[in-house]
């Protein structure tokens, strides 16, 4: 990176340092749940020796697979102070280290682990490609998700989207495009979509909207009809790039990608 994109990098580090707060715990480890019986599905009951959590926050996904038998030892890597701190306070008992990284250059050797996982990060990463090469530099296999924000005229939503640094937006092919166009092979996938519980979690809890008869019949008979509507009129194709909130795929390395020009 240039001399401003490392000062930028720096400033980005320095944003992310208090982040992790107490108000905001409740919500991740609410949604942590769900991304945790992600990584269990995608990658259909293996076990994993070395298991990496890329960009980690507070470690609330981390807690979910340390409770299961998913891996033999985990490792996180975290861009935040705060979140490196809450971490350490799991005292989770796979947990074999966690370091704070740049958001790039991740200080372990080549191929170290069995699997990286990186779920809800590479929409916040301002230059992807470089974290993707050395996602793929130390592990044999690697499990993304990302946010499906890319919907039809997007460009109405880029304030709300950067309120909560999303500063890159997908669909599912197009983010299969930008792992295949770097090296990498799509070996399970599967879209999501938010559950009810979580709705209404960020209805009632974040927003702070008041609970009536009105926001219920919303949740549980308006949002669904609507669902219901754009999988009658928008057609299988349309629907499977623009009807589901998150995309979860597990890859592993084929080649380096080859540039003509």
């Amino acid at each position: 990176m240039s001399t401003d994109d490392s000062d930028r990098q720096s400033s980005i580090v320095a944003d992310y340092d208090d982040f992790y707060n107490d108000s905001i715990i409740e919500w991740r480890d609410l949604g942590a749940r769900y991304k945790s019986q992600n990584i269990f599905d995608v990658t259909e009951g293996k076990h994993y020796q070395n298991v990496l959590d890329c960009g980690a926050g507070e470690g609330s996904v981390l807690k979910y697979l340390d409770s299961s038998d998913f891996c033999q030892n985990l490792y996180a890597i975290e861009i935040s102070s705060s979140g490196i701190e809450k971490i350490e306070g799991l005292n989770l008992t796979k947990l074999r280290e966690v370091k704070r990284f740049d958001g790039y250059s991740i200080p372990f050797p080549d191929k170290y682990f069995d699997l990286v996982y990186c779920t809800h990060v590479i929409e916040h990463v301002e230059h992807p490609r470089l974290l993707l090469r050395e996602i793929k530099r130390v592990s044999k296999s690697q499990l993304f998700e990302v946010p499906l924000d890319h919907v039809i005229y997007v460009d109405k939503y880029y304030k709300e989207l950067h309120s909560f640094g999303h500063i890159n937006v997908y669909t599912p092919s197009t983010f299969r495009y930008l792992l295949k166009s770097e090296g990498f092979e799509i070996k399970n996938d599967f879209k999501t979509k938010v559950n009810k519980e979580m709705l209404k979690f960020d209805m009632y809890r974040n927003k702070k909207i008041n609970k009536t008869i009105v926001t219920e019949l919303k949740l549980n008979l308006i949002w669904p009809l609507i669902d219901i509507a754009k999988r009658l009129f928008w057609g299988k194709k349309r629907y499977s790039e623009f009807g589901y909130s998150a995309y979860t795929c597990l890859v592993e390395p084929v080649g380096e990608l080859e540039i003509m020009f």
